[in-house]
């Protein structure tokens, strides 16, 4: 496995973060194709064992079970200071007003809630899940400061939202002497790229990591484009994204396979491949439902893509508006 620091900051995430999206009990959330405990924890012990550090969650998945199955997995088998955990902010995690988004309320509670799900005294990286309107970014720039300053959380980040918001979040972070985001964590993969016009640049000018997330496109890039598994057909999120299919998606989609059936190895590997040779990627963020998953995310990092492969399947891109946010 390969270690990569995260932008110009000084921790060092692997070049393969694990997504737990996948692991909770589903009868606590929305994800009704995500793995209980028991299913769940052998992914994480693999992962470790592959040398894979790095864990993503977020306290609104499966209502604070991921949070809760991930921090009990690590607690078992790794060394806190060994690991790095990254969690989530802003979703709805109780009723009133202050139960959801980016107030100082709901970050202050917040906080606490998820390193008691997560059995620790700090997370590595704390992320603003979404952009929140309803609150001032001077406000959510300080309450992020003062967690970080009470030693609850390592470093910042932020996730999904247009450049121009991430900018002037870091704005506000520079006039009030506050403590920066280190990293954006983003869709990007082959179907959506629009990352690149505008975020992107910013985050490489910036030193900010950027963690793609959905690299394989929801798994659309692993497959013949119609082809659909269970959590295509019951994923509400994924319903509202890739919608503006196009000739274009199709024949990225088939490029991956020619390049993979060429290669001799299947096509998340070379999704995949594509993803972290990119600039500005730290990392890709890989959910894991099947051992296989999780196979080929560790061996796409010793995969390299020539200048004919990379032209192969960048050449169908066809531009679309940006999702997920």
């Amino acid at each position: 496995m390969e270690y990569r620091r995260l932008g110009t900051s000084g921790l060092q995430v692997s070049a393969v973060i694990l997504g737990c999206m996948s692991y909770g009990e589903s009868a606590r959330g929305t994800h009704p194709w995500s793995l209980s405990e028991e299913e769940s924890r052998p992914f994480i012990r693999r992962a470790l064992d592959a040398g894979i550090t790095t864990f993503d969650t977020a306290d609104i998945y499966s209502d604070g079970s991921s949070e809760e199955i991930v921090g009990r997995a690590l607690a078992d088998f790794a060394t806190r200071e060994e690991v790095v955990i990254a969690t989530k902010v802003n979703g709805r995690m109780r009723p009133g007003p202050n139960g959801a988004g980016l107030s100082r309320a709901h970050i202050m509670s917040a906080i606490d809630d998820s390193l008691r799900r997560l059995g620790t005294d700090y997370v590595d990286l704390y992320q603003i899940h979404r952009w929140d309107p309803q609150t001032p970014i001077e406000e959510t720039m300080e309450a992020l400061h003062d967690v970080v300053k009470s030693g609850k959380a390592r470093y910042i980040g932020a996730s999904s939202m247009w450049a121009w918001q991430f900018a002037k979040a870091q704005y506000a972070a520079d006039l009030g002497g506050l403590t920066r985001f280190v990293s954006m964590q983003d869709q990007y993969n082959l179907v959506q790229r629009e990352e690149e016009r505008e975020m992107h640049p910013f985050c490489l000018d910036q030193g900010v990591g950027v963690l793609a997330w959905s690299p394989l496109a929801r798994g659309k890039l692993t497959r013949d484009w119609d082809d659909t598994t269970n959590r295509s057909e019951s994923d509400l999120f994924l319903r509202g994204l890739y919608r503006q299919q196009d000739a274009g998606d199709r024949r990225t989609a088939q490029a991956v396979a020619t390049v993979a059936e060429a290669r001799g190895i299947p096509r998340a590997q070379v999704a995949l491949a594509w993803v972290r040779q990119q600039q500005v990627v730290t990392a890709p963020i890989v959910g894991a439902t099947k051992i296989q998953h999780l196979e080929d995310a560790i061996a796409a990092v010793s995969i390299e893509l020539d200048a004919a492969e990379l032209t192969l399947i960048e050449s169908h891109y066809i531009p679309r508006a940006n999702e997920g946010f």
